[in-house]
């Protein structure tokens, strides 16, 4: 007996650290490097920067690390329940004899395909100009508030509280969809059309509900599109083509509030606003009850002011109107003592211009012999001059000289010689007479 347990082999004695470590070989040459999709659960970052969590699915879980190089390099903000793809290095944490997952690289699950269908939409829509469009203004005070969201989403109930809240009232109408999953961009199209009708009908009309009631439609002033948040899966039916498409066609404006702050939608860029959240977006579609009753405050405030100082302007002048009717002896005084200055102006300038006249013709009376004097003189020197320009053009003058005027039979004046002939009868008038010419050659 003692010999053949001497034959047996001893078995080999462990150290803990030991078979840490040879576990963590072992490890290491069948497994690494892995790549494992899961749950994010019990998520932390550290103060180092180093983040720790689990990932988990429905038939067991890991613990990881994911260093501070490492977790610099993921391009968004992981949260509790994110479906991710992780790459890492399975190890043993020796001081606790953990198995954990050494993470080195960490994306949404699907995200690639995903995201790249994303930014290929984006572009598209884009390129055509549907996130360019002239946005709607939010209307001060909207006469009615329609949602479109989930009948059980939590942002339904966190939206209610606050616009009933802050503006009670205001009716509000849910057009009910839902807010994920493959049918989802369906049913929110749908509901969004059920209120674009609405909007386009005339407020007063009613609607059958299905338990029969009869209820009269708000005028609808504004659209809220809301969800909470989720992973980029949660919130694809938002990226739509048809959705963005039909959003672009609202005739109110549109506020979404979809997801959490960092999460965007397609839907968020042809919105005419996008609110971080489901909460923020009805504040952004209703302004605070408080705010509006201060408003009214200051202009009731501001109204009594102006209505008093009509008052003051008004009692002065009843008391000024008053005061001349009650005393009408001295209106008259005063419109007498106005008329006898007026008439007192008449008669000085009346008077004044009489005098001025009478001297102008004085001067005149005065100067009238000596200016005739100096206009006879004047014209008897011109028709002197006159005569003797005429007696120098005295055809007489120039026959006293020893010329004589030459006419033919028919009186006609001969003054070149080819304008005679041998035989022809000339008359020659000279200074003291006439004498009969008979040309000889």
């Amino acid at each position: 007996m003692s010999e053949f347990a001497s034959a047996v082999p001893k078995a080999r004695v462990w150290p803990v650290g030991a078979l840490c470590r040879a576990i963590a070989d072992a490890l290491e040459a069948r497994f690494n490097p892995v790549t494992v999709v899961g749950e994010l659960s019990g998520f932390s970052r550290a103060s180092s920067g180093h983040c720790y969590f689990s990932l988990k699915d429905s038939n067991g879980q890991i613990r990881c690390a994911m260093f501070r190089r490492a977790a610099s390099l993921v391009d968004f903000s992981p949260q509790d329940g994110d479906r991710v793809e992780v790459r890492g290095k399975l190890g043993v944490y020796e001081a606790r004899g953990d198995l954990q997952l050494v993470v080195e690289s960490m994306t949404r699950a699907g995200s690639g395909t995903l995201f790249e269908e994303f930014f290929k939409l984006k572009a598209k829509l884009q390129a055509e100009g549907l996130f360019d469009r002239v946005k709607h203004e939010l209307p001060t005070m909207p006469k009615g508030i329609g949602v479109v969201t989930s009948l059980g989403a939590a942002a339904l109930h966190d939206v209610a509280t606050a616009l009933q809240r802050r503006v009670p009232h205001i009716p509000v109408l849910v057009s009910p969809a839902a807010v994920q999953g493959a049918g989802a961009p369906v049913e929110i199209c749908r509901a969004l059309s059920n209120l674009y009708h609405l909007i386009q009908s005339q407020q007063g009309k009613t609607l059958d509900l299905a338990d029969t009631h009869s209820v009269v439609l708000p005028q609808i002033s504004v659209i809220l599109l809301l969800r909470g948040g989720g992973s980029l899966e949660d919130l694809w039916a938002f990226n739509d083509e048809s959705l963005v498409r039909l959003l672009a066609q609202s005739q109110v404006p549109v506020i979404t509030g979809i997801g959490h702050e960092t999460d965007f939608t397609l839907a968020d860029f042809v919105a005419d606003l996008r609110a971080p959240t489901p909460t923020a977006a009805a504040e952004l579609a209703s302004a605070s009850r408080l705010t509006l009753l201060g408003q009214l405050d200051d202009l009731q405030a501001r109204l009594a002011q102006a209505l008093q100082r009509s008052l003051d302007i008004m009692s002065q002048r009843l008391d000024s109107s008053a005061s001349r009717l009650g005393r009408p002896s001295g209106l008259a005084a005063r419109q007498q003592l106005r008329l006898a200055n007026a008439e007192q102006r008449l008669r000085s300038a009346a008077k004044g211009n009489l005098s001025q006249r009478l001297v102008v013709i004085n001067g005149l009376t005065a100067q009238l012999p000596s200016n005739l004097s100096r206009g006879l003189s004047k014209t008897h020197s011109r028709l002197d001059r006159a005569s003797l320009h005429l007696s120098l053009l005295d055809p007489k003058l120039v026959l006293q000289r020893g010329y004589a005027w030459l006419s033919g039979p028919k009186g006609e004046t001969i003054s070149r010689v080819a304008q005679t002939t041998a035989g022809q009868s000339l008359r020659a008038t000279l200074t003291d007479g006439v004498v009969d010419l008979t040309v000889s050659n």
